[in-house]
């Protein structure tokens, strides 16, 4: 999409929500303009964190585009002189508001060292087959019970998903949630019946995955 979209001259923005450590991004090569992201869910850092915010080094020095000027935006070499207008910080620091609740980027950089640590092509080969593995373990189960109310709406392909599953259950989605939830399987409801499972390689073992599909065997079984 950003390449057909620079062939006509035009500025590509991205919301990456739960895209940021999830999937393979690597805007500066795509010719991104800017993007923004969530830090709270892949990128491990809880409910409240900052989010992250990207723009094209090309853009760097460019005080002509519009923006939300910020003093923590502001140049900081002169930012306490408090002269007239605004002078913005190179790069994407030149967008920022103001100064980051800092209990909360700790969280970021915790995280983030863990990322560096763990490389993420080992992440990322670990995601690949751990969500391969659960979509194989719920088929099983749908061939086992013989569910004719029950699919995945996730591309099967690993290029077109992330560690993430949507499972719809027609008719039944919000009950099998609670019975779910209720034995210690932490997963997300959409209505009207999709139930989405996020085996997250960085903390989540191939035994969660078996026993996640354990637990919704189970169900199935005592209806």
């Amino acid at each position: 999409i950003t390449k057909k979209a620079k062939e006509y001259n035009i500025t590509v923005g991205w919301d990456l929500a739960h895209a940021a450590g999830n999937v393979e991004l690597e805007l500066h090569d795509w010719g991104v303009d800017f993007a923004s992201w969530c830090t709270y869910k892949y990128m491990n850092s809880g409910p409240g964190a900052p989010s992250g915010v990207y723009v094209h080094e090309k853009h760097a020095n460019n005080t002509n585009l519009p923006r939300f000027a910020g003093w923590w935006g502001y140049d900081q070499s002169t930012r306490f002189m408090m002269e007239p207008g605004f002078k913005p910080m190179y790069g994407a620091d030149g967008w920022q508001q103001s100064n980051g609740p800092a209990l909360a980027m700790c969280t970021v950089d915790t995280s983030l060292e863990l990322f560096m640590t763990a490389t993420r092509e080992k992440l990322f080969a670990k995601r690949d087959q751990i969500t391969a593995y659960l979509q194989w373990l719920i088929e099983k189960i749908i061939e086992k019970h013989s569910l004719k109310n029950v699919s995945i709406n996730t591309p099967s392909n690993t290029n077109e998903r992330g560690s993430q599953l949507s499972v719809e259950f027609i008719g039944e989605g919000k009950k099998l949630f609670n019975y779910l939830m209720d034995n210690s399987i932490l997963v997300d409801w959409r209505e009207p019946g999709v139930i989405r499972f996020a085996p997250v390689p960085l903390y989540n073992s191939y035994i969660d995955v078996w026993q996640t599909a354990q637990v919704l065997s189970a169900y199935f079984e005592q209806r």
